[in-house]
């Protein structure tokens, strides 16, 4: 073994070899939060703030609960349905738009 020789793979300088020779391209994103990263925001607040809150008012709100056709239960079970939903629809249309793009 001659000393000549590098030890190991960092000595090369993070040289990649192309046979086309084409330098590597560099993706394109966009540092702007666009559209999709404010409705994220929006339904985080929603899962996170809103609906806890209106868990905790919810007995208060029996009436309306009641003028829904749901019993106190089925309320409690279906409210944080409704933000789980919402984010994974979000997700989903988030994904098929940036694929667009």
């Amino acid at each position: 073994m001659s000393d000549d020789a590098p030890d190991d793979a960092s000595d090369d300088g993070g040289y990649v070899h192309r046979p086309s020779g084409e330098p590597p391209r560099q993706a394109d994103t966009s540092e702007e939060f666009g559209r999709e990263g404010w409705v994220l925001v929006g339904m985080i607040i929603l899962g996170f703030l809103v609906v806890p809150i209106a868990i905790l008012v919810l007995p208060a709100a029996q009436g309306v609960v009641r003028s829904l056709g749901l019993t106190l239960r089925a309320a409690y079970l279906a409210l944080p349905l409704v933000p789980a939903f919402l984010l994974g629809a979000v997700a989903v249309w988030s994904a098929l738009r940036s694929r667009q793009s």
